[in-house]
């Protein structure tokens, strides 16, 4: 999977990592949060985008973005649960990769495209779960702003 960084360019998701403990590394005495949320588009094919985001608190941050497409037409709730799990799956390896570093202090939120209003919200507590199961925070709309603002910038 090859990310995009708006001033880097494009990065596998081990650079990426690399540039993100290199972030955390030279503002030390920052708060952080690392995000991961996907998003998804339906077309003639599925356009689903990855965002990774690093904010430090108060002061910015940097994105990352990943697009993929895929011809199958799954349903919406099929949709929802594959973005949750490309989300869980980037979540993963980029704690993975962030191990190797010094920098193993940031919690990861997955934020999903799911919420209260419209036709996801039946579906919350199990998307919820899959994440908490998994060991990360799990944030929904209105909170959701890594896919529902971020990826989602990305899918039109």
């Amino acid at each position: 999977m090859i990310f995009i960084s708006p001033t880097k360019g494009k990065l596998t998701l081990y650079q990426v990592s690399r540039d993100l403990a290199g972030f955390v590394a030279a503002n030390p005495e920052s708060s952080f949060k690392l995000i991961v949320g996907t998003d998804s588009q339906l077309r003639e094919e599925v356009c689903y985008v990855t965002a990774i985001i690093i904010l430090r608190e108060g002061k910015g941050g940097r994105f990352y973005y990943a697009k993929e497409y895929e011809r199958t037409k799954p349903s919406l709730k099929e949709r929802i649960f594959y973005e949750a799990s490309k989300s869980l799956h980037v979540a993963a390896e980029l704690t993975r990769y962030l191990s190797d570093t010094d920098i193993t202090c940031l919690d990861v939120e997955i934020h999903l495209d799911v919420g209260v209003h419209g036709k996801t919200k039946e579906i919350i507590r199990e998307v919820v779960g899959m994440v908490t199961g998994s060991g990360f925070g799990a944030k929904i709309k209105p909170m959701a702003y890594g896919a529902s603002k971020v990826a989602d910038k990305y899918t039109k």
